[in-house]
């Protein structure tokens, strides 16, 4: 992909004289997470990037930081480039840090660290809170490997699509979810994966309404539907991997489950042949044949 477009090509490399771009972890809830290094960092700076310059300057405020705050967000990056190149070519460290959390993770700044990289600054990770490495630690799924899909599609046809994709991922899937989303995205789920997958419903970890849910798929969905409260604040949502072993998937059982939430006859066909391994024109077929049942002797 040319990102030629994207900022400045470098004229040279810097020399050992110019600055570095620091990319600063910070707390995703409780404010007693910040690690020793980021404040201490963050008070050397002469510059910070913040995607939100308030929540930013309230986090220097209470350090003693007396940097210069810059905003750096998806819809000012590359506008923001050469100010900040020209910064640090001259010899200042800059800081770039997100809302909340580790930089880049579905936060901007990918464009500045590459920018950056690719014009010989220094570029160092000062790593601390991550909402999805705190959601992995006590799923209890494991994590030794594991997919990160950051937020699904806001649309639906598009969410469903990914998630028929995520429900035959045999690895951990992570992703985040709007709460205003939350019911329709486990809907989904439910549909795509099958109302038995293991999740976790993640919600404002390390604050003060934390909470974490376990169970079933079908299970969460009804919790969160009965529950407006679960329905608010930041959510991380962690799939347990699909089985290895497909062949044990019972495919009626799945179509019957597809079907009955009312995905479409050849949606549910492909679906069930991720989930079970089985031939999609078989299932196709067994799947008209549920519906036709079904819708009969309704």
């Amino acid at each position: 992909m040319d990102r030629s477009s994207e900022y400045p090509a470098p004229a040279a490399p810097l020399s050992n004289g110019g600055g570095t771009l620091w990319v600063v972890a910070t707390p995703i809830g409780n404010l007693g997470d910040v690690t020793h290094r980021a404040v201490e960092r963050l008070a050397a700076v002469a510059w910070v990037a913040a995607e939100d310059t308030r929540r930013t300057g309230l986090l220097l405020a209470q350090h003693g930081a007396q940097a210069r705050v810059i905003s750096l967000h998806e819809h000012n990056e590359a506008s923001r480039l050469p100010r900040l190149l020209r910064i640090l070519a001259a010899g200042g460290d800059v800081a770039l840090v997100s809302d909340a959390g580790t930089p880049l993770l579905s936060d901007p700044g990918a464009r500045l660290v590459r920018a950056a990289a690719d014009a010989g600054v220094a570029v160092s990770p000062l790593p601390g809170p991550s909402s999805v490495a705190a959601a992995l630690s006590i799923a209890g799924f494991g994590a030794d490997r594991f997919v990160f899909d950051g937020f699904l599609s806001a649309r639906e046809a598009a969410r469903r699509s990914r998630l028929e994709v995520l429900a035959a991922e045999t690895r951990t899937v992570a992703f985040f979810e709007a709460p205003h989303r939350i019911v329709a995205c486990l809907r989904d789920v439910a549909a795509t994966c099958g109302p038995e997958r293991p999740a976790v419903v993640a919600r404002e970890l390390t604050k003060r309404h934390e909470t974490v849910l376990r169970g079933a798929v079908g299970e969460l969905l009804a919790r969160v539907e009965a529950d407006a409260d679960q329905q608010r604040g930041e959510i991380v949502v962690i799939l347990d991997g699909a089985d290895e072993r497909a062949e044990e998937v019972d495919a009626d059982a799945t179509l019957q489950v597809l079907l009955g939430e009312g995905v479409p006859v050849k949606q549910a066909a492909r679906i069930a042949a991720r989930l079970t391994g089985g031939r999609r024109n078989a299932l196709y077929q067994r799947a008209l044949a549920l519906g036709g049942r079904s819708s009969s002797g309704a």
